[in-house]
């Protein structure tokens, strides 16, 4: 796939990547930093037991590294250990993560090295970015990653349906299904019927909750 991209300013003022192959956004266009507070961290981190700890995360589609980021400042301000495991096709240049604006957006500039460490650091093994936030990245497909250590929180960040309808199918879902532990969840920005029936398919008691700006719903589905 060709996945030249360039960084573009999403509403809220923070940045995201466009790819024109797909005419596809990594985040939505009314606010990528709304957008992933709302529906990885108020919907998905704020679903999960605050004494589970480590917290055991793993995210499909690592992109700009915005939800992995946000993870890390939430596990900071609750004092909460966290082992996050990111998969992740396309990973990108040091031209494109070196500019974006997240830790000001946020006014966390101190932090933007951290940031710019989970992007840097290798491929396949276990980074301490911090003492409570350990990091491994994948670089693989969503159909081919290895199996992982059974998690508490899904991030399912994939590219929409209608780009690559190959990643929301029953048979995906029925590997997300078998990498949670009882009780686990699993969130995503879409709300599409199609999408709740292949996660009804694979197992998952699902919800559609409120979305973030610009979505009236998405869904949030549990193990």
């Amino acid at each position: 796939m060709n996945m030249d991209r360039k960084i573009v300013l999403t509403a809220d003022g923070s940045h995201s990547l466009y790819v024109a192959a797909l005419d596809e956004h990594y985040h939505s266009r009314h606010g990528a930093v709304q957008e992933s507070l709302h529906v990885f961290m108020e919907m998905g981190w704020g679903a999960v037991a605050k004494e589970i700890s480590p917290l055991r995360i793993l995210e499909i589609g690592f992109g700009t590294g915005l939800n992995a980021y946000l993870s890390l400042l939430r596990a900071r301000a609750e004092g909460r250990a966290v082992a996050y495991v990111a998969v992740e096709a396309y990973p990108l240049l040091e031209s494109e993560y070196k500019h974006l604006n997240y830790p000001d957006q946020l006014l966390q500039p101190e932090s933007s090295s951290l940031l710019q460490d989970m992007h840097v650091q290798a491929w396949g093994a276990p980074f301490r970015v911090d003492g409570l936030f350990e990091l491994t990245k994948l670089e693989d497909r969503i159909e081919g990653f290895p199996p992982q250590a059974p998690v508490h929180l899904i991030y399912f960040d994939a590219f929409a349906p209608e780009k690559q309808p190959e990643l929301w199918t029953e048979g995906i879902f029925a590997r997300m299904y078998a990498q949670l532990l009882p009780g686990g969840v699993l969130v995503t920005y879409c709300a599409k019927g199609a999408v709740k029936r292949a996660m009804l398919a694979a197992g998952f008691r699902v919800e559609k909750v409120p979305g973030p700006p610009g979505k009236r719903e998405m869904i949030r589905a549990w193990k």
